[in-house]
C-alpha cells in the first residue's frame, strides 16, 4: 500500500525547485544551495528555507498538494486500510499507544474515535498473523 508521500513526492519536488526552496539543516548545506546575488530567505521551519518572495505560493501550493495527496490517498485505499496502514506504521500493536497514528492522520477526515474503533481489529489481525 502507498502512504501520503508516494502521492505528493513529485509535486513537492516540482514546488520546491519552482519556487527556488531548499532543505538545509546547517549554514554550509544553506551556503551550498542558496542562490546568488541579494536574496532574502525565510525559513519555514524543519529545515524548509525559501526565498522570502516565494515563501506564502511555496506555503500555499504544499497545502493543495498535501489535500490533493490525502484525497487520492482516500479514493484508492479507504479510510480504515489508511488507519490500519498507520497503526501498523508506528507498531501500536507492541506499544498499545494510538497517539502518533492519531497525529499522522490529522490532516484526514478521520478522528481519534475512528483510530480507536479501528484499533482491536487491527490488532486481532497482529494476532492472527503473529505480528509481534
Amino acid at each position: 500500500m502507498k502512504y501520503l508521500s508516494h502521492y505528493t513526492e513529485v509535486k513537492h519536488s516540482e514546488l520546491l525547485a519552482a519556487t527556488g526552496a531548499f532543505f538545509a539543516f546547517s549554514p554550509k548545506q544553506f551556503h551550498k544551495a542558496k542562490r546568488v546575488g541579494p536574496v532574502k530567505y525565510a525559513s519555514l521551519g524543519a529545515g524548509l528555507v525559501c526565498p522570502s518572495v516565494n515563501a506564502a505560493e511555496l506555503v500555499k501550493g504544499l497545502g493543495t498538494i498535501n489535500a490533493e495527496g490525502i484525497a487520492i490517498d482516500i479514493a484508492e485505499n479507504g479510510l480504515k486500510a489508511i488507519i490500519h496502514r498507520e497503526l501498523a506504521n508506528y507498531e501500536t500493536q507492541i506499544t498499545g499507544d494510538i497517539t502518533n497514528t492519531v497525529e499522522a492522520l490529522e490532516d484526514y477526515p478521520i478522528t481519534r474515535e475512528d483510530i480507536q474503533r479501528e484499533y482491536t481489529p487491527f490488532y486481532q489481525h497482529c494476532i492472527d498473523n503473529d505480528y509481534f
